[in-house]
């Protein structure tokens, strides 16, 4: 059964079905829809949740065999799984034994890519379909963007005028979660309820240039000469590095994904899209992957393990320092250390 995402709050209060899937390739949409099932759910007594990331060689007889064992810990579970590609024929008759004989006190949520119409039509996703509940996320077009953005200000309880939903249009450039930190951020830094284009224009404007998006999208594309002026403006604004770290832990887990998925045959293009990377990003990233090989990747997320463990007090260094040799390496321009005679 489809769910439209703006139903889906209406249709969980109804009962808990033992089957959601979501599917698209918006990355925040796919993210709220998945978050009010959980939420949902943990109300519903589904305390443990178990999650699955599928990828090369995945063992789809651990998700049944975790399907139908008792838990130790709750009476009811989630089993959560996370494909970023197409479901081949194992997957696919895994999940038809699942749903022929779902175990008592078990919910699946199933992430997806977008699906077609030609999948929709199979055998399998009908019978898929017809015990669960599908949340389909298609992406927010051009045209919808602006009453998009004007319901979001509601919803956090601001009022902006047209002139500032437009500015907020043509700053965030289709990017739905910059929109949503740049109106979070606007909520907690303005007086009263009221947003005019100013306000938009020069919080955006100084978010999309010093912000920690741009620092990863800077070294990402590879530009040095960036990525050493954007670092130096967020330690002079004090930025957090505990924020910085695990925004930038999270690109690249999904820099070396695709670069592994490259590794083993799969075309360009579609590595980046299964990882959901925003369709504006898609460029600099393939550009950071024909640059930079799987075990640059690793060694930079090695380094910022390193980082972290620095930033809360282990070992010596300057956090600042350590970011910006590690940074310059993702960017291209590895720091050179000169012994001195």
């Amino acid at each position: 059964m489809k769910v439209y995402p703006e139903k889906l709050a209406a249709r969980l209060k109804q009962g808990i079905d033992s089957l959601y899937i979501v599917s698209g390739d918006e990355p925040l949409l796919v993210q709220e829809s998945c978050d009010l099932i959980r939420q949902e759910l943990r109300r519903a007594g589904y305390s443990e949740r178990q999650l699955f990331h599928v990828a090369a060689k995945f063992d789809w007889q651990e998700v049944l065999f975790s399907a139908n064992s008792m838990s130790l810990f709750a009476e009811q579970k989630l089993i959560e799984i996370r494909s970023p590609g197409k479901l081949d024929k194992v997957a696919i008759e895994a999940l038809k034994t699942f749903v022929a004989d779902i175990p008592q006190g078990t919910a699946m949520l199933l992430v997806l890519p977008k699906l077609d119409k030609k999948t929709e039509s199979t055998a399998w996703y009908k019978a898929l379909d017809k015990v669960g509940v599908h949340i389909a996320i298609w992406p927010v077009s051009v045209e919808q963007l602006p009453k998009w953005i004007a319901t979001r200000f509601q919803a956090a309880g601001l009022r902006a005028s047209n002139d500032a939903v437009m500015a907020m249009v043509d700053r965030i450039e289709g990017n739905l979660l910059a929109a949503m930190q740049e109106i979070e951020r606007l909520k907690l830094i303005i007086d009263g309820d009221t947003i005019d284009v100013e306000q938009v224009l020069e919080g955006v404007g100084d978010s999309a240039r010093y912000s920690v998006f741009a620092l990863i999208d800077a070294a990402v594309s590879q530009d040095p000469v960036r990525t050493l002026k954007v670092i130096q403006s967020n330690r002079e604004e004090g930025a957090e590095m505990g924020f910085i770290i695990a925004m930038l832990g999270r690109e690249l887990r999904t820099l070396i994904n695709i670069a592994r998925a490259v590794e083993q045959g799969q075309r360009v293009d579609a590595a980046i899209q299964s990882q959901y990377v925003f369709a504006n990003r898609r460029s600099l990233v393939a550009k950071c992957i024909a640059a930079r090989p799987r075990r640059v990747l690793e060694s930079v997320q090695r380094q910022v393990s390193q980082l972290d463990k620095l930033s809360k007090g282990i070992g010596q260094g300057n956090t600042w320092d350590q970011l910006t040799t590690l940074m310059l390496q993702l960017a291209g321009k590895p720091v050179i250390t000169r012994r001195v005679s």
